[in-house]
């Protein structure tokens, strides 16, 4: 019979013969990994004590099993990296000697193994014996998990896929979605609300053929990612789950003092500063996502100048560069709350010197050009998202000097002359 049930950890790791098949990928779980789930912990541990709530609940995953009858096993289809590395946490804890049957000698797990084992030592080498007592506690009666446990093996795998193959993709956004719901404490009401307001904005959109558009995805993506590093003089990557530790925030409780004033600055928002953990990241998309629509309106109405020249040409290499203007326009009004025209203009004018500068135009070459990389052939090397976040005035980016005599005489005769004309009869206007 399959049946879905809550269980503490304990209950978990006293499941009778439980197993991880030998189709299973390896132990992988990293250091970081295992921070993270060490900070969870402590985490879950200091609300139950300000809550007061004895009952008090922290869930930390799902489990999959499948009731291996023949064998007399319960087999870990999903959740095994998890359980393992409470497995690992357990017996440094409590000198325990259980553990989850698996192949213990393949080299990665082997490897991955005794390298979080030691750093679990490290973790707790300073903490006082209050603080285990505290985790052994919580595998008791804090921390749980979502057991679901099937029949047949083949359920079980239908289910899996159907969480991670054929169900929606979970993009980085959505793993953000669940972290900062989970720093909520509980808050219920703010919980449903910020969720159906979430809802509205994450769909993904057909605009072309093998082309979707998703409005979270493409603010993190296309701009918020690109400039928080482009700001700090780093190339910039597609946004991935690998890279969602950027955008976790500070959390509520944190002593530091820059985490103090992070949360006296609420709700005001920087890109290239950090935010408080929890509702304030919904808030955050839900105060990027209406200001770019409105700097691109401000821009086509505005500077018609400039909406002509969007509005005649395209190419990927184009569109990059158009990109990188709206970038460096929403860094630019994020840091002064101002729509200076010839500011605006200036912009225009770094972004698209680089199109007329060069045959073939390709990402990379956007991601050198914007932390100020560049050969004889790049007219303006400046990196201008830099220049931006330090910049004390928006007068010092109105009245940036850029050179227009572009260095790249072979690309003159080319195509983008017409443009590079353009460009230059919208500075002497300006």
């Amino acid at each position: 019979m399959n049946k879905i049930e809550i269980k503490s950890i304990n209950e978990v790791l006293e499941i009778e013969n439980l197993t991880i098949p030998s189709y299973q990928r390896p132990y992988k779980w990293t250091i970081k990994n295992i921070e993270d789930l060490l900070s969870d912990i402590e985490v879950a541990i200091a609300r139950q004590k300000e809550l007061g709530n004895p009952n008090f609940r922290y869930r930390v995953g799902t489990v999959l099993l499948h009731d291996n009858k023949d064998d007399k096993r319960a087999d870990v289809i999903d959740g095994q990296q998890r359980i393992i590395s409470f497995f690992l946490l357990q017996r440094f804890l409590t000198n325990k000697k259980n553990f989850v049957a698996m192949n213990l000698e393949e080299p990665n797990t082997k490897y991955n193994l005794c390298r979080n084992f030691a750093y679990i030592k490290d973790w707790y080498a300073l903490k006082n014996k209050q603080a285990k007592n505290e985790v052994v506690k919580a595998f008791g009666d804090l921390l749980e998990v979502v057991v679901i446990t099937v029949e047949k093996q083949e359920e079980a795998f239908q289910l899996f896929d159907s969480q991670n193959s054929r169900g929606k993709a979970l993009y980085p956004h959505d793993l953000l979605k669940a972290y900062h719901l989970r720093e909520m404490n509980n808050d219920m009401f703010e919980m449903l609300r910020v969720v159906k307001n979430w809802e509205e904005l994450d769909k993904r959109i057909k605009i072309g053929k093998n082309k979707y558009e998703n409005k979270i995805e493409d603010l993190f993506d296309d701009y918020l990612y690109p400039i928080l590093n482009w700001s700090e003089k780093s190339k910039t990557t597609s946004f991935t789950a690998n890279d969602i530790d950027t955008y976790k925030g500070i959390r509520q409780d944190s002593p530091y003092p820059y985490a103090l004033r992070t949360v006296k600055s609420m709700p005001l928002f920087q890109i290239t500063e950090p935010f408080v953990a929890g509702k304030e990241f919904f808030e955050m998309v839900h105060y990027y996502l209406p200001l770019l629509e409105f700097l691109k309106k401000e821009v086509f109405e505005k500077c018609p100048k400039i909406r002509g020249i969007i509005e005649k040409y395209n190419g990927a290499g184009f569109c990059h560069c158009k990109n990188l203007f709206l970038c460096a326009v929403l860094c630019y009004y994020d840091r002064f709350k101002n729509f200076d025209e010839k500011a605006i203009t200036k912009l225009f004018t770094w972004a698209f010197m680089l199109r007329i500068d060069l045959i073939s135009l390709s990402y990379a070459s956007i991601n050198k050009y914007a932390v100020g990389e560049g050969d004889n052939k790049i007219t303006n090397t400046i990196p201008m998202f830099y220049e931006i976040i330090h910049a004390h005035k928006h007068t010092q980016i109105a009245n940036y000097p850029l050179n227009l005599t572009r260095q790249n005489g072979e690309a003159a005769k080319k195509s983008w002359n017409e443009l590079y004309v353009k460009i230059i009869e919208l500075n002497k206007a300006e």
